[in-house]
């Protein structure tokens, strides 16, 4: 594939397929999602949070649901741009302590975490949820929707964020379940430009990467 493309962009289940991929560094790997991060989702939202808040050191992020592949990424660009990540997660869909002591080791902001979403949310600028149940995790759903019950992102929860505080979503949301439908479709949601930076970020990645100026 090398011969034919000047860089592969690789949408995988297992991460070790990308990193068997970017150990031969013929051409750039793109990760474009595996199971372990999501990295083009996370310039996307850190791009839509600065057009919506502007600078986003010394602000808070927080993350309510599972500590997934968006989570990770999401923290990582969050705490390399000096805003501190706030993640409220159900007991056993939490960040193991060594993510959070990696997390902490990658720029000026800090990483906590806490079982209650309201903890998280409390006093933050942006609030980000993901679908409880994600690709290949079909034959949990019933259990995860036990697991998950009181982290949806409601109207009261979206209270305890700051004035002016944004509601985010990857998408494909479900209204009900991670979020309720007057957040989602309300004032405080960026889901719409959310989804459209995607473009832009994977764009500028490219470009980056092509060495375009």
């Amino acid at each position: 594939m090398a011969g034919y493309h000047s860089m592969i962009a690789a949408r995988v289940f297992e991460h070790s397929v990308v990193e068997r991929m970017a150990a031969l560094a013929v051409v750039p790997i793109v990760n474009m999602l595996s199971d372990h991060s999501h990295p083009l989702q996370a310039l996307a939202d850190v791009l839509t949070m600065r057009q919506v808040h502007g600078d986003l050191a010394g602000h808070t992020v927080a993350w309510v649901g599972d500590y997934n592949n968006v989570a990770r990424s999401l923290a990582e660009a969050c705490v390399m741009l000096g805003a501190d990540v706030a993640f409220g997660c159900p007991v056993g869909y939490d960040a193991p302590d060594s993510e959070l002591e990696r997390l902490n080791l990658l720029g000026s902001g800090r990483v906590r975490q806490s079982h209650r979403a309201i903890d998280a949310v409390a006093g933050a600028t942006a609030v980000h949820t993901d679908t409880w149940t994600s690709m290949g995790q079909e034959s949990e759903k019933e259990l995860r929707k036990q697991a998950f019950e009181g982290f949806t992102v409601t109207a009261e929860l979206m209270s305890a964020a700051t004035v002016g505080a944004g509601f985010y979503h990857c998408l494909p949301a479900y209204r009900g379940f991670e979020v309720a439908g007057d957040v989602i479709d309300g004032s405080q949601s960026h889901v719409i430009r959310q989804a459209h930076n995607r473009l832009h970020a994977a764009r500028g990645a490219l470009a980056f990467l092509m060495g375009v100026r």
